[in-house]
């Protein structure tokens, strides 16, 4: 009887002593992407629970190519994320969510030149893994498929593949 509640005690004590991932209250940084054009957006991130945060993210976008001269982007996205510990500091989640953009660019149509401006609205997915380290500083990698809903956008889908450094507080 003895080692069963001993066995009952250490049962519980490891529960209680069990960390979960560490997600920070507030984390705020930058997050480097590739969607159409490389950019950069100022990410912050607010914890909800220790499996649970809120993203967001406003982003500026240069591109040039055949089709787009000059294509100037600026998003601003809203995520809900899931994480979930891989093991020790490394975490990974999922997110989904959307936002908003706005598009400026001069573009060539049958030799001609023409410049637009447009705003989109859109949603967007999120995958990736992060890295906690010991100082208040987190890494991660993440994929981001995104689906537009514009008549004025070239595509409905695009995706992004960005890497993120923040300072956790």
């Amino acid at each position: 009887m003895k080692k069963l509640m001993f066995s009952v005690f250490m049962l519980f004590g490891m529960m209680l002593c069990t960390q979960g991932q560490d997600i920070s209250k507030n984390a705020i940084g930058l997050r480097l992407g590739d969607s159409d054009g490389f950019g950069a957006e100022v990410s912050y991130q607010r914890g909800l629970s220790q499996k649970n945060r809120l993203e967001f993210d406003l982003g500026w976008r240069n591109r040039n190519n055949y089709y787009y001269n000059n294509a100037r982007f600026v998003k601003l996205t809203g995520l809900y994320q899931w994480v979930w510990n891989i093991e020790g500091d490394f975490n990974w989640y999922v997110g989904a969510g959307g936002g908003i953009a706005n598009g400026s660019y001069n573009y060539k149509d049958e030799g001609k030149r023409y410049t637009d401006n447009y705003t989109y609205a859109f949603i967007a997915g999120d995958i990736g893994i992060e890295y906690l380290f010991d100082f208040p500083l987190q890494l991660s990698l993440d994929f981001r498929p995104e689906v537009y809903f514009s008549d004025r956008v070239k595509d409905d889908y695009g995706s992004d593949i960005g890497i993120s450094a923040r300072y956790r507080f």
